[in-house]
């Protein structure tokens, strides 16, 4: 059976017309010929909704009493039974009464969609679970009734019913929402002007993504990559160079200048993973771009500007903002840059190319500052000693051998020399040997010999080009020593991360793996030292673990330090570290970091465990403890009411001997009720409570001293979630322990306070209240204050001018049953 369709009319606010959109929608189909009903319809009291309904056939309510009232309900099972085509069913988000058939609404219209019969509901968007604590904050009210994002999600149509503010607001004046005696207080509170622009700016939103959603699930079930420019989305390309802020902030004013338009950052690691950017830099930059309201992304690719495009066209880029290269005009010449080559791959999605400080614009590249990474110190000095020693040796034999060897041939024997070089030393040495060579060259086989004069212009050429040639031959030795060089030490960053973590996920302890980095550093030793919190400028520290001699005891007495958080560090003494060794043993700090806190976490856990346990085992004892009692004690009760007749010297003992064997029945009673909770085996049943019948009923329990309690209460208190029972009892443990320590000329007074998610009941005793130490360390106490606290709520004592009060905090519930409100915004059935 195919399931049913379901169609919601969304709106921002009660009142601006979902249900009679519904309604109109229902006439619509029914003139048409289909099959419609209508399962639940609230037209709350207002005439031309009432009115749009009539014609429609209904299917009647389901009756159901709750606490005495009568309410109704959707009959679920009529429908089912009744089986139309389309149901009408309002109030999407509404939690049904107790002893329905589901708890929401929702779950009613999932029944009868699993039937095979298409619903059309209302929903507001207040109702929304992701939007709650959204909506509070706008509109200081809090949503009680919630409905998962994902049964909206569902939906196969969703309609927005959108309406002006000032048009909603003139509705409420002319009575077209609110009845007259609540529109001021509408209009000043959830009504106001700057809350309905923004819950409307909300649905629109939220909307917006649904349809972004449909959009993106068409285009990837149809094949489609070409950008769709509905939204504008603008990526920045970061290579985490010192240029990277200047183009997030670039694309940031372009995206704020484009309502609705979305910031993405991207950062494309090579495939070898061999180019590092700046330490630090790339999260830096993480941070600005969220701090901006963007997101940010990262992918592999060994082709960059593919790279970039291939994320474009699955995010549905429409612009791109990249920095101009930084490389130098000539190299730019030999290969273009990564902007160039997205330009001519980027289809319909615009390029922008931002300028900065660090462009490149030298005519030849930079030589470089200091000896290229992979050959070293020695090897430049081993080259250059090198071709001081080959090429004279070199020339004195191509002397010798003038008249048999041409420029060519000479070209070519130094042309050796300068490879030569440069596999061992790189660029510069090459270059170098290769100037030097050229110098010997004209100096000793060129016309006029023994000179610098060169009169042929193809020894002219040839002489550049063989320089040339030198030059770029060092370059791709040196490239290719610097790659191998990244190489290897990516290869031994592999391996020591490897094996740290290896050691991890074998459960080794802190030393073992400090003995690891120390290891892998060659390090003298290592130690994990914590801060004491709270301390000032004078910070105390410990050591948590240590290796190795003499590890130090303070960060500055080691000879590296790798900070691993605010209280963390990792000391080490030994031999100096490079950048590269310095940010490997970084990130085997925080590794170690999280090693230490996974393992406390998991003692924590133990710990946790076994005093659970061991509580569970001691309120286990005591529950067969006061089961073991009992017996004895109604034996006893039993026993004393067979005392009769007795003297009448002997009656008040028996009185006294009758109430304290009642008063340990009590106490066991409690005892066991403790040991249950604290067990998890006592059942709460937590429901919306009316706290005047519970109070009334604990007044009833006190006998005839409940009623010289003095009542302070306001004319309607809201409903609280509770279990009915046990606040009954809550309140009459209360209730009993304030007669007993009140002076009968000054009994107990009990006020109440209404306030945003909460109910506060307060019991203050007259004067001469006692010790209040004896009086919360008693057992009814005790039971009391963890009842409160397993129904959500609190039990808190306070003595003030030897005056004793309890106040005892309870979490409301929906309004109210038999009111015509679901919520402070919007009118509706009873919870």
């Amino acid at each position: 059976m195919a399931r049913g369709r379901l169609r919601i009319y969304l709106g921002a606010a009660p009142g601006v017309g979902k249900t009679y959109a519904m309604l109109q929608e229902g006439q619509r189909l029914r003139a048409q010929g289909a099959d419609v009903v209508v399962g639940l319809v609230e037209p709350h009291a207002r005439r031309l909704t009432a009115a749009l309904a009539e014609g429609l056939e209904t299917i009647p309510r389901h009756t159901l009493v709750h606490r005495g009232t009568a309410f109704t309900e959707m009959d679920v099972d009529a429908v089912l039974a009744r089986r139309p085509g389309i149901a009408l069913v309002d109030e999407l988000a509404h939690t049904n009464v107790p002893g329905s058939r589901h708890t929401k609404r929702w779950q009613d219209v999932d029944a009868l969609l699993d039937a095979g019969i298409d619903v059309v509901t209302t929903l507001n968007i207040q109702h929304l679970e992701s939007l709650n604590d959204v909506v509070r904050q706008i509109t200081g009210v809090v949503q009680h009734e919630t409905l998962p994002d994902e049964v909206a999600r569902r939906a196969d149509q969703i309609e927005l019913v959108d309406l002006l503010p000032e048009t909603l607001r003139r509705r409420l004046v002319h009575g077209d929402v609110y009845p007259q005696d609540r529109v001021e207080s509408a209009l000043t509170h959830y009504f106001r002007l700057g809350n309905l622009t923004a819950l409307r700016e909300l649905a629109l939103l939220w909307l917006a993504d649904r349809v972004e959603e449909g959009l993106q699930r068409y285009r990837a079930e149809h094949g489609i990559t070409a950008p769709w420019e509905t939204r504008e989305r603008i990526m920045v390309g970061l290579t985490g160079g010192p240029e990277g802020e200047t183009l997030i902030r670039r694309a940031a004013r372009i995206t704020a200048r484009t309502p609705g338009s979305e910031l993405l950052a991207l950062h494309v690691v090579p495939g070898d993973g061999l180019a590092q950017p700046t330490p630090g830099a790339l999260a830096g930059q993480r941070g600005l771009v969220e701090s901006l309201g963007g997101s940010y992304h990262q992918t592999t690719g060994e082709d960059v500007p593919a790279a970039l495009l291939r994320f474009a066209e699955a995010e549905n880029v429409t612009q791109i903002v990249l920095g101009a290269s930084r490389r130098g005009r000539l190299s730019l010449l030999l290969r273009a840059g990564v902007g160039q080559r997205t330009i001519h791959g980027s289809g319909p999605i615009d390029v922008h190319i931002v300028t900065h400080e660090q462009v490149g614009g030298t005519v030849f590249p930079r030589l470089p500052r200091r000896p290229s990474r992979g050959t070293g110190r020695v090897r430049l000095w081993s080259a250059l000693i090198g071709a001081a020693l080959l090429l004279p040796l070199l020339t004195l034999v191509l002397t010798m051998l003038r008249d048999r060897v041409g420029l060519p041939g000479v070209l070519l024997g130094y042309m050796l020399v300068v490879v030569s070089t440069a596999l061992v030393g790189g660029v510069c040495p090459a270059l170098a040997a290769a100037i030097a060579s050229g110098v010997l060259a004209d100096y000793y086989f060129t016309a006029p010999p023994h000179s610098l004069k060169v009169t042929r212009p193809i020894d002219i050429v040839a002489l550049a080009v063989f320089v040339a040639a030198g030059w770029l031959v060092g370059a791709a030795a040196g490239a290719a020593a610097r790659r191998t060089h990244q190489a290897r030490r990516a290869a031994s960053e592999a391996r020591a991360l490897s094996r740290l973590a290896v050691a991890m996920t074998r459960g080794q302890d802190l030393p073992a793996l400090l003995e690891q980095v120390r290891e892998n550093f060659a390090l003298t030793s290592v130690s994990l030292l914590e801060r004491e919190p709270g301390r000032g400028s004078e910070p105390r520290w410990y050591v948590l673990a240590s290796t190795g001699e003499r590890p130090p005891e303070l960060p500055y007495d080691g000879d590296v330090e790798a900070p691993v958080d605010d209280r963390l560090t990792l000391a080490a003494r030994g031999r100096g570290l490079s950048a590269d060794d310095q940010r490997i043993l970084a990130a085997c700090a925080t590794q170690i970091g999280i090693a230490h806190t996974h393992g406390r976490l998991t003692r924590h856990a133990a710990e946790t465990d076994t005093l659970a346990a061991a509580e569970h085992t001691r309120a286990s004892l005591l529950l067969t403890a006061s089961n073991d009692l009992r017996s004895p004690l109604r034996t006893a009760e039993e026993a004393l009411q067979r005392l009769h007749p007795l003297p009448p010297e002997l009656t008040l003992h028996l009185a006294a001997a009758r109430s304290a064997v009642h008063r340990a029945a009590q106490l066991v009673t409690d005892l066991e009720d403790l040991s249950r909770l604290h067990i998890g085996a006592l059942d709460l049943y937590l429901r919306p409570t009316d706290p005047d019948e519970a109070l009334t009923a604990s007044l009833d329990d006190l006998g005839t001293g409940g009623h010289t309690i003095a009542l302070r209460l306001p004319e309607e208190l809201p409903y609280v979630l509770a279990d009915a029972a046990l606040l009954t009892r809550v309140l009459t443990v209360l209730g009993a322990d304030a007669l007993r320590h009140s002076p009968p000329d000054a009994p107990p007074t009990l006020t109440a306070e209404a306030r945003p998610g909460h109910l506060t009941l307060r019991l203050t005793d007259g004067t001469g209240s006692g010790p209040a130490g004896a009086r919360t360390g008693s057992l009814p106490f005790r039971l009391s204050r963890d009842l409160a606290e397993a129904m959500g709520g609190a039990l808190e004592p306070t003595t003030t001018g030897g005056t004793f009060s309890v106040t005892l905090t309870l979490p409301t519930a929906a309004p109210r049953p038999g009111t015509a409100v679901e919520d402070p915004s919007d009118p509706g059935s009873p919870p």
